[in-house]
């Protein structure tokens, strides 16, 4: 299951700088569940070739995360976003001032749709 997740994730940060096969094999095994042999039938190659085409595609988004880290530097803001969302909280609690309400209104926004995407992924 955390390979499926963290594959899910990579792919949605990187997948469009893999080639059109290698997309198409990770989005029909990843995203849509597709068997070996399914993704085969479908792209009328061997359930070896999608194997191999598989394997390198994962290797791809591993090297892309590796030299860009892209997913990293947005997990390292998202909890930094949770640590100020509680600072503002705790800070609200002893000052009720408008301008926190609202800094603690947009980082909570942010940090749901960060959620929201590490989710989707």
């Amino acid at each position: 299951m955390e390979k499926l997740v963290e594959m899910g994730i990579l792919f949605d940060f990187y997948g469009k700088l893999l080639s059109e096969k290698q997309y198409r094999v990770i989005d029909l095994y990843y995203i849509n569940n597709f068997s070996l042999a399914e993704i085969g039938e479908e792209i009328n190659i061997s359930r070896q070739g999608v194997y191999d085409i598989l394997k390198r595609a994962e290797n791809r988004l591993v090297q892309y995360e590796d030299k860009l880290g892209l997913v990293k530097k947005f997990k390292d803001t998202n909890e930094k976003v949770k640590i100020i969302l509680n600072l503002t909280n705790d800070i609200m609690m002893l000052m009720e001032k408008k301008k926190l309400s609202e800094i603690n209104s947009k980082l909570q926004y942010i940090q749901k749709i960060s959620q929201e995407i590490i989710e989707e992924g």
